[in-house]
């Protein structure tokens, strides 16, 4: 359609810019509600691998469903029976030492202990600058809009997580049926080789969530077993941070290392070999997942180029965060494997 008027024309023009900013606004205003919906599409992709398993030995697929919901809520609930109750009476002990702590720090004994652990270092030049930072009038509604900030991010992640929940037991559920309507959008001549590339990238999202799940699981036990045995503070606490850390790529697990580290320090908690010994066992862990571990559970899930794995992970966090590092890896694959089934294919025909 041809428009001569100019008026018109400036006013369609005017009408398709401002319906672009609209979509771009909605999609804005929605994009924490939009986050859920992947993250929940994520986690229905990680047990739909064991769904189909159970398929596979004949179990209808709403029975196969409940099993997998059922088990899942047995793990968790034993581990809340069988840790939660360890990490909150370990946590009651820390909160019970910290006002020995304070009171150490008051003293000064605290300070020195752990200048002579650093070697000399000047921990008390630091600790004046906290207080001052502190107790400067100015920073006072800095802190407290933070606190409120933190207290805000609590309830928002509570929330979030129960309707992940939801969305996840919906989707799990009507999986099935969604990628039959989604075929149906493509033409009949396409729809064959479209089902097939998606059934392949679904099957390596679900792969990859068990094997990042398993790598998580091996961290906690071992962390566990070792911190105990090098009695550092507080063993079921630190090994639980170092498991959901290893969940997230590339940074989570060095990230766990150096808080429990660091918490081996610290003076009427840990004590200097107490530092070494869990230091060198996470240099050695990590070695070992980077080059026995993570190759051999997660090369059977994706497979990506490391170079790819660095740059998608640092690219997701930096625009979802946590999320957008947990699903960047798997977006990667198939986006590679997009490229290899379908753009050098075509452009080989050319």
């Amino acid at each position: 359609m041809k428009i001569h008027n100019a008026f018109t024309l400036g006013l369609v023009g005017t009408l398709g810019v401002g319906v672009g900013i609209l979509i771009l606004t909605s999609i804005e205003s929605l994009a924490t509600i939009l986050t859920y919906i992947g993250a929940a599409i994520f986690i229905a992709l990680g047990l739909d691998p064991v769904i189909s398993w159970l398929e596979k030995k004949k179990l209808p697929r709403w029975l196969a469903i409940i099993v997998v919901f059922v088990a899942v809520a047995g793990i968790i609930a034993g581990l809340v029976f069988a840790v939660v109750p360890i990490i909150v009476d370990q946590l009651g002990q820390l909160f019970d030492i910290v006002p020995v702590l304070v009171g150490r720090a008051q003293q000064g004994t605290w300070v020195s202990d752990l200048s002579n652990q650093l070697g000399g270092f000047d921990v008390q030049a630091v600790i004046d600058q906290a207080t001052k930072y502190l107790t400067d009038v100015g920073n006072y509604s800095i802190i407290a809009s933070g606190a409120l900030a933190v207290g805000a991010s609590i309830a928002n992640g509570v929330f979030g997580t129960i309707v992940v929940l939801i969305l996840t037991l919906y989707f799990t559920a009507s999986l099935n049926s969604i990628k039959r309507a989604l075929y149906r959008l493509v033409p009949a001549s396409r729809r064959e080789r479209f089902a097939d590339l998606s059934e392949q990238i679904t099957d390596a999202v679900g792969r990859y969530v068990v094997g990042q799940l398993s790598l998580g699981a091996i961290n906690f036990v071992l962390s566990y077993v070792y911190l105990s045995i090098i009695q550092a503070p507080f063993p079921a606490v630190l090994a639980f941070l170092a498991g959901m850390l290893s969940l997230i790529p590339l940074v989570g697990t060095l990230s766990g290392s150096i808080i429990i580290a660091l918490v081996c320090l610290i003076p009427g908690l840990g004590s200097l070999p107490t530092f070494i010994a869990a230091a060198i066992y996470y240099l050695i862990y990590m070695q070992v997942e980077a080059y026995l571990l993570s190759p051999n559970i997660m090369n059977r899930a994706v497979s990506v180029p490391g170079a790819v794995v660095v740059i998608a992970a640092l690219a997701g966090g930096t625009l979802l965060g946590i999320l957008g590092a947990l699903v960047a890896i798997p977006v990667a694959a198939s986006l590679l494997l997009i490229i290899k089934q379908v753009v050098i294919p075509i452009q080989n025909e050319r």
